[in-house]
C-alpha cells in the first residue's frame, strides 16, 4: 500500500531536479515561474512512474555531494584544456576509442557514469556492450589509456558504485 507521501510526491528526486532545471531555464525565480515550475515538477513523475519499474536505491549523500564538486571541477578543468588543444596545433589533439572494464552493475550507476563522461568535455560515452561490462569512450586526447581507465574508474566509478550498489 502506497503512503500519501509516494503518492503524492512517487519521485522527490526528480521533482526536485525538474523544479530546479525549470527555474535554471528560465533564467527566473518570479513567483509564476516558481508556481509553474512546482506544478510541472509533481505532475511528470505521476504520469512517469510507470515507465520506472526499477528505482535506484540511493545510498551516501556524502558521496554524492563529493562526486558532484568532482565533477564540476573536472568540467571546468576540461573546458580549459579542451579549448587549448583545439585552439593550438592539431599535432597536439590523440583522439582515441577505449573500452573501460565496468566493476558497476547497477543499471542507474551505469547511465550516471556514462553521462558523467560526456558531461565532461573532451570525452563521450560512445557504447555499451551487451552484457553491460564495458563501456566504450571515445576521448579527445589519449596518450595511454590505461590513465584514463584508471581516472575514470577512480573518479567517478568508485564513488557510483558507493552510491547505487
Amino acid at each position: 500500500m502506497k503512503t500519501l507521501r509516494s503518492r503524492l510526491l512517487p519521485a522527490p528526486v526528480l521533482s526536485l531536479v525538474l523544479w530546479v532545471s525549470w527555474l535554471m531555464l528560465n533564467e527566473s525565480v518570479s513567483a509564476g515561474h516558481l508556481l509553474l515550475g512546482a506544478a510541472l515538477a509533481l505532475v511528470v513523475p505521476w504520469f512517469t512512474e510507470r515507465y520506472r519499474p526499477d528505482k535506484p536505491a540511493l545510498r551516501g549523500a556524502l558521496t554524492a555531494c563529493r562526486l558532484a564538486l568532482v565533477v564540476l571541477a573536472d568540467i571546468v578543468k576540461s573546458n580549459l584544456i579542451v579549448a587549448r588543444q583545439v585552439l593550438g596545433p592539431e599535432s597536439r589533439v590523440r583522439p582515441a576509442f577505449v573500452w573501460v572494464p565496468l566493476d558497476i552493475r547497477d543499471p542507474h550507476g551505469i547511465v550516471a557514469l556514462a553521462a558523467i563522461i560526456t558531461l565532461t568535455p573532451g570525452t563521450l560515452s560512445s557504447d555499451l556492450s551487451e552484457d553491460r561490462r564495458h563501456l566504450l569512450v571515445h576521448a579527445l586526447h589519449v596518450d595511454d589509456a590505461e590513465v584514463l581507465v584508471a581516472d575514470i574508474k577512480q573518479r567517478y566509478e568508485s564513488p557510483l558504485r558507493e552510491i547505487f550498489e
